[in-house]
Formats: structure tokens, C-alpha cells, sequence
């Protein structure tokens, strides 16, 4: 196997969509499609050499192609990067096919932007081929102190997405990431499958994945274990919908935290159904600053056929969300956040905690219109039943619901 590997990684031969490519720089294929292997520019993929320039040159001359597609291909190996921007605009689609294992520098400091690998200005973009993102984490956690310190540096992400529209990545493992794993700001019509996403439960702010100001995103069969939200939505996203995701451990699914800042956008439309949270912190959370500064609208939210498993907090909205001891009088805040038109239904599992439904609303803006219909959630302790808490909000419970003693 290893001499098999080690042929597979040096040699420019390769086997590609059931076609030959020979050893040139650039390989054209029927159809227009042209291949860019990385390894005819100069990549090494001894786990050492910085690879950027090959990477950045495959990457510019597969921009600039004319022809109907084009491809980056990086093949199994472990290919060493300090950091990298691929931008577009690209002249035609593009797909960008990881094979092998990209890996990180260990010290956190060698990278100078937010993100470690960035795709920004695309549309028709592919990321795909199995291939793994090692963002050698665990030597850089020890130095997250944003748990106690608000003005923290933040520490590089894996991979971002950057106004990219069309596009999609799927099939892609990242693993310990410094900080997140995926970051997307500002895409449209953005398709996430097949993805793995890997880090230790304690790995400090290690977000699977984080959506910024997009719209049309589809997230499905995704597996996210990590240490901090499986996926976190923040301000101004419009119609998200996410599918069949394994979640644990982690945070859960989270919008928020939203308030905290003047220029925050509404969060509208968002689906998340066949889904599994196996011992997480949160399950289904939304979370708005008590000390909030915007009024922005929080609306027309779908939670359906969810299964919690010893989930600490199945179903939670907190609108006095203020960690670290920003708020000087804690309950003596009201979130100017509206929450409306939200459904849970057909949530059932474990709760690690009695109080399995938390809804604690603002008193300024009462949550409106949330529905509740077919919640089984069980307790196991021996202290006492499964409880529920809803404070200022409105809704109906046109379904059994257990516990059954919110109040609505």
C-alpha cells in the first residue's frame, strides 16, 4: 500500500472521470474540460513543503480557462499549506477535487487571515473528491481564551466561502480545526453534502459550520462532531434548509447569538427535519442578547422529525443570553429581538436535565406564534420529572406534548 501511495502522489499520471490525462501542465478532455494537476506546478506532497504557489497557479490558470469547465486536481497525498485565497471571478465552472490530505501549519500565527483556506468572488463553484482538511488544532486550543476574554483574537478557520454563488462542496472531511471548520458569508444558492466534520468535544469555539448573510443553502447528510455549535446561524440569512444531520457531540444547532450590534439583518425562513442530536449541550437553540442594540426579526422557523439522545438541553429559545458577565444586573435586561412563527413538531428522546423545554422570551417582545405539536421528551434522573419553562410567549399546542406544563 505504501508503494502504491507513494506512486499515486508523485506521478502526474492519474485515472480521471474514466479518461487517461497525460503528464502536460494542462490536460484537455472532450467537451471543453480542461484538467490543472497541481503537481505540474511544482506541489510536493512530503507534508512539508509549502504548497501555496503550486496551488494558487493551478488555481489562476484554471480561473482563466475559456472552455466549458475546468478542474484543479489535487491527488492522495499530504500536501502542506500555509494559507491560501482562491478568487474568482473564474471564466468558466469550476471544480476543485481534494484526494489527498491539505494540512495546516501548527502554529496559528502563520496564518494572517481569518481563514485558512478561502473561496471568495465564484459561482459554479465545486469543492469535492473525499479528501481530508487537517487543521492540527490541538496545538493552538490551549491559547483560545475567548471564554473568559471578549476582545480574544480569533484563531484561523479551516476553509471559507466568500460571496460565492451557484456552488456547492460535498463529500469533504475536516478535521480539528483551530477555531471553525466552515465559514460562509454572503452566498447564494450554496449546497453542502456528504460532509464530515471532526473535533474533540472540548475544543474550544470549534463551530462546524457558520452561516453569515446568505440565502438558498441547503445542508444535508452531514455528520458533525465538534466542540462547539454543530451549526451555527447567524444574522441575515433567508431560507436555509437542513437535512439529515448527525450531530454530537456539540452545541447543536444554533441561531445566534443575534442582537449584540446596530447593523444586524433578520434571519427568515429556516427548515431543519430528519435529524439526530446524540449528547449534546443544546439541541434546537435560538439565543438573543438580553443587552440587545438591534431590532431585527427572528421568523418563520420549521424544527420537525428531530431525535434528541441524552441531550442536555433539548429545545431551548434564551433571550437573556449574556456570557461572560456582560450584563451588570442579569433579568433586568429585555431583548428588543422578535421571535415569531416558529414550529417544533415531532421532537422526541432523552433530556440529561429536567427542564427539556426552555422558551424564556423577552418581556418587550414576546415570542408570537410558536406551535408545539408531538414533543415526547423524557428525563431519566432520579430527581424528579421532566419539566418545561416558557416565559412571554404565545402560541398554541395543537399536538400531545410531554412535558406538558409549558404554559402557551
Amino acid at each position: 500500500m505504501a508503494s502504491m501511495f507513494l506512486i499515486m502522489c508523485v506521478s502526474p499520471l492519474f485515472f480521471f472521470f474514466f479518461l487517461a490525462v497525460s503528464s502536460a501542465p494542462t490536460n484537455e478532455l472532450d467537451g471543453g474540460e480542461k484538467v490543472f494537476d497541481v503537481r505540474n506546478y511544482s506541489a510536493r506532497c512530503d507534508g512539508q513543503r509549502d504548497n501555496t504557489f503550486a496551488f494558487t497557479g493551478a488555481w489562476n490558470d484554471a480561473c482563466q480557462w475559456t472552455g466549458e469547465r475546468s478542474t484543479v486536481y489535487i491527488p492522495a497525498g499530504i500536501f502542506y499549506l500555509r494559507q491560501v485565497t482562491f478568487a474568482g471571478p473564474c471564466k468558466s465552472n469550476i471544480t476543485f477535487v481534494i484526494n489527498g490530505t491539505l494540512l495546516a501549519p501548527r502554529n496559528p500565527y502563520a496564518i494572517k487571515q481569518k481563514e485558512w483556506i478561502v473561496f471568495k468572488y465564484v459561482d459554479n463553484l465545486t469543492v469535492t473528491g473525499g479528501g481530508l482538511l487537517d487543521g492540527q488544532g490541538s496545538y493552538s486550543w490551549p491559547l483560545n481564551d475567548c471564554s473568559k476574554n471578549a476582545s480574544c483574537r480569533p484563531l484561523p478557520m479551516n476553509m471559507a466561502f466568500e460571496f460565492v454563488r451557484f456552488s456547492r462542496i460535498d463529500g469533504i472531511t475536516s478535521l480539528n480545526s483551530k477555531m471553525g471548520h466552515f465559514n460562509l458569508f454572503s452566498v447564494e444558492n450554496f449546497n453542502i453534502t456528504g460532509v464530515t466534520i471532526t473535533a474533540p468535544g472540548d475544543s474550544p469555539n470549534t463551530d462546524g459550520i457558520k452561516i453569515g448573510r446568505s440565502k438558498d443553502m441547503h445542508i444535508s447528510n452531514v455528520t458533525i462532531g465538534t466542540g462547539d455549535d454543530c451549526i451555527a446561524i447567524l444574522d441575515g440569512n433567508t431560507n436555509l434548509e437542513i437535512s439529515n444531520v448527525r450531530c454530537g457531540p456539540g452545541h447543536g444547532i444554533s441561531v445566534g447569538s443575534l442582537g449584540r450590534y446596530k447593523a444586524e439583518k433578520n434571519v427568515e425562513g429556516l427548515t431543519v427535519r430528519n435529524s439526530v442530536f446524540n449528547g449534546t449541550t443544546n439541541g434546537l437553540r435560538i439565543k438573543t442578547w438580553a443587552k440587545s442594540v438591534s431590532q431585527t426579526l427572528v421568523s418563520n422557523f420549521s424544527y420537525e422529525n428531530i431525535h434528541m439522545i441524552n441531550v442536555k438541553n433539548p429545545i431551548v429559545i434564551d433571550q437573556q443570553y449574556c456570557p461572560n458577565g456582560q450584563c451588570d444586573s442579569h433579568g433586568n435586561y429585555s431583548s428588543h429581538v422578535q421571535i415569531k412563527d416558529v414550529k417544533y413538531n415531532n421532537i422526541w428522546g432523552t433530556s440529561t436535565t429536567k427542564a427539556a423545554l426552555n422558551i424564556q422570551c423577552s418581556k418587550s417582545c414576546p415570542c408570537q406564534d410558536v406551535v408545539l405539536s408531538d414533543i415526547n421528551l423524557v428525563y431519566k434522573g432520579r430527581d424528579g420529572l421532566v419539566t418545561a419553562l416558557c416565559e412571554n410567549v404565545v402560541g398554541s399546542v395543537p399536538g400531545k406534548i410531554v412535558p406538558g406544563d409549558c404554559g402557551i
